[in-house]
């Protein structure tokens, strides 16, 4: 089954901490946003394998945007 992993609230994304094709755990952090100075980490919700990333590091983003897409395992 597919999830889409979407940005909690508006943003600038930090860091990227995968990779396409890259086997995560539930709860791994996966991105992780700024907003207001503060570091926001969004979790994987199932284990899986990431499909796709849609953002780059420096990116802004609104909220509900569509960030990584993975594969549950």
């Amino acid at each position: 089954m597919s999830e889409k992993i979407k940005a909690p609230l508006t943003g600038t994304v930090w860091k990227i901490e995968t990779t396409v094709g890259a086997t995560v755990d539930e709860g791994d952090t996966l991105i992780i946003l700024e907003s207001m100075k503060m570091e926001i980490p969004v979790e994987a919700p199932v284990g899986g394998t990431i499909t796709a990333i849609h953002v780059t590091e420096g990116a802004s983003v609104l909220d509900g945007l569509v960030l990584i897409e993975m594969e549950e395992s």
